[in-house]
C-alpha cells in the first residue's frame, strides 16, 4: 500500500501543478494551487448529523480536506493524528476557524455512526463526510483522488489504496494548498493560521 499510495501522492501532486493558474502573494510551507481548475465541488452526507454538506456548508472556516477510511493501518490514523497535532499548535482562537473533514473511500464499511466516531477520536471538532459509491467516486474524481480495493480475502476484509494528499481552503470556500502526506504539524498549524488570517 505504502508504494502505490506514495507513488499516487506524487501523480496528484504533479496533476495539481499542471493545473495551478497562478500562485498566491502568501507563502506557505505547502504547495500552493491557488486558482487551479478542480476542487470545487463537493456534495456528500456528514457522518454525525445525517445532513447534506457542500463545500459552501464549510465557508467562513479554514478547511482540510482528506480522503481515507477506517480500517486504514497507515496513513489515515497517522494524518488524522498530525492534523489534531497541527490545530494543538495554533493559538486556540485561530484554531476554532479551522475545520478538519474526512471523506471515505470505503463507504460500505465505513458506516456513518461508526465513521463519525472514528474522527471524534482524533479530534471532537473533526468531521466525517460519506456517500454512495457513486457519489464517492465523483467526489474523488474532483479532487484527482485515485482509491483501489488490494489485498481482498473476501467481500468484507480488504485494503484500500489511495492517494495520500490533503488539500485546504480558505474561509472563502477557493482550494489553495496541497498539503503532503509527510508535512509535519507545525508547518501545517502555521499555513492553517495564515489561510485563517487571509481575505
Amino acid at each position: 500500500m505504502r508504494a502505490l499510495a506514495s507513488v499516487v501522492a506524487l501523480v496528484g501532486a504533479l496533476l495539481v501543478s499542471a493545473c495551478n493558474n497562478g500562485t498566491s502573494a502568501v507563502k506557505f510551507n505547502a504547495t500552493d494551487i491557488t486558482g487551479a481548475a478542480f476542487g470545487k465541488t463537493l456534495a456528500l452526507t456528514d457522518a454525525a448529523t445525517q445532513q447534506p454538506r457542500t463545500l459552501e456548508s464549510f465557508k467562513g472556516r479554514a478547511t482540510v480536506l482528506f480522503f481515507g477510511y477506517m480500517f486504514c493501518p497507515d496513513f489515515c490514523p497517522t494524518t488524522m493524528t498530525t492534523l489534531n497535532a497541527a490545530l494543538s499548535k495554533m493559538k486556540p482562537e485561530d484554531a476554532a476557524k479551522v475545520q478538519v473533514i474526512f471523506v471515505t473511500v470505503d463507504p460500505k464499511r465505513d458506516q456513518p455512526k461508526l465513521l463519525a466516531d472514528y474522527v471524534h477520536a482524533f479530534n471532537p471538532t473533526f468531521a466525517a463526510l460519506y456517500g454512495s459509491d457513486e457519489q464517492t467516486a465523483t467526489v474523488a474524481k474532483e479532487f484527482k483522488i485515485i482509491y483501489q480495493k488490494a489485498q481482498i480475502k473476501d467481500e468484507n476484509t480488504y485494503l484500500v489504496d489511495h492517494s495520500t494528499q490533503m488539500y485546504a481552503f480558505d474561509p472563502q470556500g477557493r482550494i489553495r494548498l496541497l498539503i503532503r502526506h509527510e508535512a509535519g504539524a507545525e508547518l501545517i498549524a502555521a499555513d492553517l493560521t495564515t489561510l485563517v488570517k487571509s481575505q
